[in-house]
């Protein structure tokens, strides 16, 4: 049986799910699921290219990043987490770049946080020092390092739209021809608001549990966590939700666990999540500005001088990461800290 079959079995026993609840049947689902059946995430074959695909360069200066961090926090033993990983690509240049640091990689105790397990095959051909854990809970205690590229937007979200009659939860249900389609709920009681009609609202309800995760470990030992995504500091009231494969846009209804799903992340609602918790925020800044406060820029132009022969591959790739019709504007970075440590590189 299908995922597409079995949703529609789930709707037409149990009515409407939300669309956070088809989100996860369509990422996560054991046997159907798009994280479970798909390794190629972001290498060749796949529906999307993620940054550390993009260029190498990004994951060095990552690693290079986490290595001024761990000098801030005084050279402690120390965990590298990083959650949803791909297929190991950010973390082997982040290693490969911080190698030289010394101690350091004595010093690291080295955690995938991550649920497929095609995922975590093609991470051990490149990552093979690592350990895995399901959840960012099941890692070691102690002061930590935490890295997120391109996991917030994986977090399933329930959907609101704003009618005439107040707000209405986005479900998703089955039409007279048994099809899976996009409908409302009847008109919730909430507070009156300045949104037109029409526009949307998004809410993760899986992020304050993560953030809440994140607080204890930080609280609990002196650490980072930098979490970087395609997202919005103001919501615009639109809807976010978006389904990929082979790199163009298509229906997220129309073939669920073989397209990936996503929405923008509210950055606002981390930063105020994460202040709540007591942690210092840094940013959201974005992409093209943290890189160049790393030195990317320099980076690429040592690159290009040791290897001439690729020097305008260096350069289209350093405007895929910064430039702002490509990366550069739209994804931000963030950086929550335990309290009283300096501030962190590149912000």
């Amino acid at each position: 049986m299908t995922l597409k079959q079995q949703l529609n079995d789930h709707i037409r026993d149990n009515g409407p799910m939300t669309v956070a609840e088809f989100m996860a049947a369509c990422l996560y689902d054991p046997a159907h699921g798009y994280y479970a059946t798909r390794p190629a995430l972001g290498g060749a074959g796949a529906d999307f290219i993620t940054a550390p695909e993009a260029s190498q360069m990004f994951g060095e200066l990552l690693g290079l990043w986490c290595a001024h961090e761990w000098e801030a926090l005084a050279k402690p033993a120390f965990n590298l987490i990083e959650l949803g990983p791909g297929r190991g690509v950010l973390m082997q240049d982040a290693l490969r770049a911080s190698e030289r640091i010394a101690g350091m990689h004595e010093a690291m105790h080295l955690t995938l946080v991550e649920m497929s397990a095609p995922l975590r095959d093609e991470q051990a051909k490149r990552v093979p020092e690592a350990e895995w854990a399901l959840r960012l809970e099941d890692a070691p205690p102690g002061p930590s390092l935490i890295i997120a590229n391109e996991f917030l937007d994986c977090l399933p979200i329930r959907q609101f739209v704003r009618g005439e009659d107040g707000w209405h939860e986005k479900l998703v249900g089955l039409d007279e021809a048994d099809q899976l389609a996009f409908g409302l709920s009847a008109a919730l009681p909430a507070p009156d608001s300045e949104d037109e009609i029409g526009a949307v609202r998004e809410v993760a309800p899986a992020l304050e549990s993560l953030i809440y995760e994140i607080e204890r470990r930080l609280h609990d030992a002196p650490g980072r966590a930098l979490l970087i995504d395609y997202g919005y500091v103001r919501p615009e009231g639109a809807d976010t939700l978006q389904a990929l494969k082979a790199h163009a846009h298509v229906d997220p209804l129309e073939a669920p666990g073989a397209a990936d799903l996503t929405a923008h992340v509210d950055f606002a609602r981390v930063a105020h999540l994460a202040q709540q918790a007591g942690l210092a925020v840094h940013g959201p800044v974005t992409q093209a500005s943290f890189l160049r406060g790393l030195g990317v820029e320099f980076r690429a132009e040592a690159l290009a001088r040791a290897n001439p022969e690729h020097a305008e591959r260096l350069a289209r790739e350093l405007r895929r990461l910064t430039h702002p019709e490509e990366m550069g504007a739209l994804f931000k970075v963030i950086c929550l800290s335990s309290p009283k440590l300096p501030p962190p590189a590149g912000f």
